[in-house]
Order: C-alpha cells, then structure tokens, then sequence
C-alpha cells in the first residue's frame, strides 16, 4: 500500500481521512485495470486462439478435444475456484491460473509437428483447473473492489482491456500469416508469441493485491473479512447449489459460452479462410469492448434506482440478441455440414460475399460482451464482499465451463449446424425472465440494500 504523508490528510470531526491520489496501486481502479491487463495476456490470447477455429489447426478435431478437457475440468474448478481465492488469496491463486495457460499455447506448438493429440488434451485439462483459479480471482476483483454505484463501470473497463487481448491475438496469425492466404494451420511464431504474452501474464498477476489492502477514494476498504480455513470454503460451496439467486444464474451462466464452438468453428472457421480469421478477430474482440462499455453505461445511468437499471440492461440484450440470432439463422439457411461453401471468404478477393458473414461474425462479440457483463454486474449486485463475490463469480464460472464442455463436444459429434444455432438461441433467450425475476426478488436499490462496502480507513 501506498504511504499517506500528514500533509496528504484532513480531519473533519476529529475523523481523519485520506486525500485520494491520482494514482496509486491500491485504489479500485489500479487494481481492476491491472487485472484486464492479466487477462489481456492469458484468457486474451486463448480467445484469439480459439477463435481462429480448430486453434489454428487445419483438423478441429484436436482442438474440441482439448476444449472438452479444459471446460470439464474447468466445471469442477470454477466452483472451486473461489475457495482457493479464499484460503490462498489474489496472488498465489491467479499466477498459478495463469501458468497453465503457457503450457495450453505450448502443447498446440508441439502439435503443429507431432500431430499428436494426448500432450493438448492434457494441457487442457490443466488449463481447465487453473482457468477455474483464474476467474475465480477474476470475479472477486471485478465485482467487490469498484464502488457498489459504479461497478458498471469497473466491469466494462475490464472487458475492453481483457477483450483488447483477442484484439492483438487477433492481430498476431493475421500478420504472421498474411502471405499464405491457402494456409491451413498456422505457422510456430505464432504460437510462440501467444505463448509470450501468456508468461507476461503470470508476472503481472502479482501486482494484485488482497481485498483489505485495495481503499477506494473515500477511504473505505473493499472488504475486512480474513482468509477462510478449507472446511468453512467446503461448505460454502454446497451451499451454492441450493442458493435461489444462484438457481436463477444457472441458465445464462450456462448459455454464456455454449455459444463459442458454433461461432468460431462453424461461422469463421467453415465460411473464411486461414488469414481472415485472425481479421474477423480482431473485430469480433473489438466489438465486445464496444459492447461492454454501451451495457456497462445501461447498467450504471440510465436510471437512479438500481432495480430498474438491471430491468433495462436485461431486456436491451434481449432485443438485441433476439435480432442477431435472428440474422445468423439467415446466414446459416446458406450452408451446413453436407454443403460446404466450395471456396472459402477472404477479406480481400471476395467482394461484397464477405460483407455479410463478417458483420454477423461481429455482432456475435458485440452480443457476447453484452450478455455477459449484463450477469456479471448482476452478479455484483447481489453482494459487496469479496468472499461472497468470489465464491458466486466461482459458481458461475463453473456452471459456464459445463455448458461449454458440451458444446465442444456438440460440434466435435457434427451436430447439424441449424440444430446448434437453434440450441444456442434458446438458451439464451430461457435465460432472460429468469434474470427478470432475480432482479425484482433479490437485487435492492442501493438505499435499502443495507450493504456495508468496507471499513474506513
């Protein structure tokens, strides 16, 4: 923590309080930048990898198995995830996440010449269990550190620096594969550079600091309580399962990423080819960092009771979400696994036919960073200590992973690309009277929440 001089004090009352720095590491927003910029280099450039389908692999089938790995794994330690952050604290918990992402990067490296699938399966699995620390930590940071009015705000701050990983990772197979417009998979560098940024990221995540030691600018702690002990994490995390606020989460955390196999295997991996879709990346990743800052203003001003602000944001990303699937089953009447496009798009050659795919592949990111700031800031809302926080962010996390487990394997089985696009529409649309009724039983205006946000200093 930084220390405060006397000249840096005034005393009102015989109450002293902190003059707020215009900057320092242990203000909310230091502390929630430095955390984008963590997952800017490690979930970051996964997503970029992801996205580019099959993990950059002329066969998908190596990469769905992985992800089938990391999501299974990634089911159990999600839930966990939250005890860990709770026994062994911010730092310890996310650079032990963020190690494993290293080693995913690493075994797609050894895959581009052994072609041999076991060393990416189990890298996945490990990445499924240090993912699950990762955003635990994650969770905790974003939705207990910001102040209770904005964490809108904090949240769509995070994305966009978070998303601005996909957006350079989008950059690095476009740049490094530019050329080889006929490629199949990508080329080592650009496995290697991911796996840079990665390792960058590990070194950042102990820069954060624990919830007692972050004071926000009126001189309040974001959270007094000590670390827990196993058993009492053990049991709190039981109890999650039969928590009614978390019972309402369970469909959107569920749908939250069910969606990414169809979208980046079977809308930019079947319709464009090597080098576009690093380009339609770096728009995709772009798009959500517009879209968490457009939601993230609903859900902070656009009213002042803060029930009806959560009524407003949920029923926006309805509308618009119910209008973008909308144009992705028009897109997807065009081809399916039987009839595949004889030539795939290329952003330069192929003329006004790459027009449309590629602002529905960007509406696809717009819509994912609206949805899923939308249930982190309800989320948010429904505690202010960091311990609570870390354990529902936990819940959520490992909820989302299952659903993603078996969206993987949805694709991996060939699943008919209209049924997938079908499935993924529902869910999302079931998941939004649920989060109606979350917000009007459990989420108070901030005057009667009766929330304590910290301890001053």
């Amino acid at each position: 923590m930084s220390v405060i001089t006397e000249e840096e004090k005034t005393n009102h009352g015989g109450v002293v309080e902190e003059k707020p720095k215009r900057w320092r590491l242990n203000s909310p927003l230091s502390q929630v930048t430095l955390m984008g910029f963590v997952c800017f280099c490690c979930p970051g450039m996964f997503n970029a990898l992801s996205g580019m389908g099959g993990g950059g692999q002329v066969d998908p089938t190596a990469a769905n198995n992985a992800n089938t790995a990391v999501y299974t794994a990634f089911t159990v330690f999600g839930v966990l995830g939250g005890a860990f952050y709770n026994v062994l604290g911010p730092r310890l918990t996310l650079a032990a996440g963020c190690s494993t992402y290293v080693l995913y990067a690493g075994s797609f490296l050894y895959y581009n010449h052994h072609h041999h699938q076991a060393f990416a399966i189990v890298a996945g699995a490990l990445l499924g269990c240090g993912a699950g620390l990762l955003w635990a930590g994650e969770g905790a940071v974003m939705t207990s550190y910001p102040p209770p009015h904005r964490k809108g705000t904090y949240i769509a701050l995070f994305w966009s620096i978070f998303n601005l990983g996909g957006v350079i990772g989008g950059l690095i197979p476009f740049i490094l594969n530019y050329r080889r417009s006929s490629a199949a998979s990508v080329n080592d560098a650009t496995y290697i550079a991911f796996m840079c940024f990665m390792f960058a990221g590990v070194l950042l995540s102990f820069g954060i600091l624990p919830a007692n030691s972050v004071v926000r600018d009126d001189g309040s702690r974001c959270s007094a309580v000590k670390y827990s002990r196993a058993s009492t994490e053990f049991a709190a995390v039981l109890r999650l399962f039969l928590d009614k606020k978390m019972l309402l989460i369970v469909p959107a955390a569920w749908a939250s990423n069910f969606f990414y196999s169809y979208q980046f295997n079977n809308v930019n991996g079947l319709l464009f080819n090597l080098r576009t879709r690093g380009f339609n990346n770096v728009f995709y990743w772009g798009a959500q960092m517009a879209g968490s800052f457009a939601i993230g203003y609903i859900m902070d001003f656009s009213f002042k009771s803060r029930r009806a602000r959560g009524f407003a944001g949920i029923s926006l990303v309805a509308v618009i979400g119910t209008v973008i699937w909308a144009g992705g089953l028009a897109n997807q009447h065009g081809y399916s696994f039987d009839n595949l496009p004889v030539k795939k798009l290329d952003f330069k050659d192929s003329g006004k036919g790459f027009a449309g795919p590629f602002m529905l592949y960007m509406s696809y990111g717009l819509l994912d960073a609206m949805y899923q700031s939308m249930v982190y800031w309800l989320i948010g809302a429904l505690a202010n200590d960091s311990m609570t926080l870390s354990r529902y962010s936990g819940f959520y996390k490992g909820v989302q992973s299952a659903g993603a487990a078996v969206a993987w394997q949805i694709d991996t089985r060939k699943v008919p690309l209209m049924s997938q696009l079908v499935i993924n529409w529902s869910l999302t649309t079931v998941s939004y009277p649920l989060l109606i009724i979350l917000v009007y039983v459990f989420v108070k205006d901030e005057d009667d929440a009766g929330d304590v946000s910290g301890n001053k200093v």
